[in-house]
């Protein structure tokens, strides 16, 4: 019995030091991961918080043997404070945002000027017709299936990564603005492509 309360009375000992020595670090870690760090170091990066914030659904490409595509997908803002895509990639093809405006009572794609912006809270949709990212020279075909990943740039240095499937479309056979520079050639031999 004296064995027993005497056992007892050491775990507690050592058990009492352990659980202050395990609750200061616990009470350090929890404030320092909502603040900045003693250093004064943010405890996530802005690009981290940033790439959180947006979320990209149903994203599909209009699948094309050649020539000039688009992409498109319905964009969410997770945060309360707008989120505007300046640029974007794809190793499938070099990139541009682009938008749709009438002109001379027909519709034209264009350059977006100032990016994608995506209200606080709110939607935006890429649609045939509406803003999509241009595909403006592609490495290969892109058939029906084919799977393309594209990095949308946040104003603030975030990214966000996605995958979209081609699929067929025919449809929105808008043209270029008569004069618009793309990929370094003239818009007139650019036909019909978003």
């Amino acid at each position: 019995m004296m064995q027993t309360v005497a056992f007892a009375r050491r775990t507690r000992l050592v058990a009492v030091p352990a659980l202050c020595a395990a609750l200061a670090l616990t009470g350090c870690g929890g404030t320092e991961a909502a603040s900045p760090t003693a250093a004064g170091e943010p405890a996530a990066s802005a690009s981290a918080v940033t790439a959180t914030a947006l979320t990209v659904r149903d994203p599909w490409v209009k699948a094309a043997d050649s020539g000039m595509t688009a992409a498109f997908a319905t964009l969410v803002n997770n945060t309360g404070a707008d989120v505007t895509i300046e640029s974007a990639t794809s190793p499938a093809s070099p990139l541009e945002l682009h938008t749709m405006v009438m002109k001379d009572g027909a519709m034209v794609m264009q350059p977006k000027e100032g990016g994608f912006v995506i209200k606080a809270g709110g939607t935006h949709e890429l649609s045939p017709g509406g803003d999509h990212l241009m595909l403006m020279q592609p490495t290969a075909a892109i058939k029906a299936g084919d799977e393309v990943t594209f990095t949308l740039n946040l104003v603030g240095g975030g990214t966000v990564d996605f995958t979209a499937v081609a699929k067929p479309f025919v449809g929105a056979q808008e043209s270029y603005d008569p004069g618009m520079e793309m990929g370094g050639m003239p818009s007139a031999s650019a036909g019909a492509h978003s």
